[in-house]
């Protein structure tokens, strides 16, 4: 549907858990990250939705953890829009190391207004987004 977005981040030690290794939830921070640059370089503002009363409420993610990372790698989260429903986008997101594969996700992502009740995403988001 729509060309890749890439976001790297380095790891520091407050990432990592006991066996010095980055703690399994982190990477849900680093997903939402990547997701939030890729929508502001595209022009969606978090910042300006939240003003309108309107925000993207994560409703599903699916994560699979394929390899680990450790204190000072510099990770590639790869963000690509799957498809974009009437209130909902559904993406993809791949966690690099390098050329190794860390994590892989599925991501659908729903948006809301100030009660949390699903609102049809306008067209001026969906054509930033394509």
């Amino acid at each position: 549907m729509s060309c890749e977005h890439t976001y790297h981040r380095r790891i520091y030690y407050h990432d990592t858990d006991c066996a010095g290794v980055v703690y399994y939830a982190n990477y849900l921070k680093y997903l939402e990250e990547a997701r939030t640059e890729m929508l502001t370089d595209r022009g969606v503002s978090m910042k300006e939705l939240a003003l309108r009363g309107l925000g993207f409420a994560v409703a599903k993610v699916d994560i699979e953890y394929k390899a680990p990372s450790r204190y000072q790698d510099m990770l590639t989260i790869v963000s690509k829009i799957n498809r974009i429903r009437l209130s909902a986008i559904q993406l993809a997101q791949s966690v690099y190391r390098d050329r190794t594969l860390i994590a892989e996700s599925s991501v659908i992502l729903v948006l809301v207004g100030t009660d949390f009740s699903p609102l049809k995403i306008p067209e001026e988001i969906k054509k930033a987004l394509l």
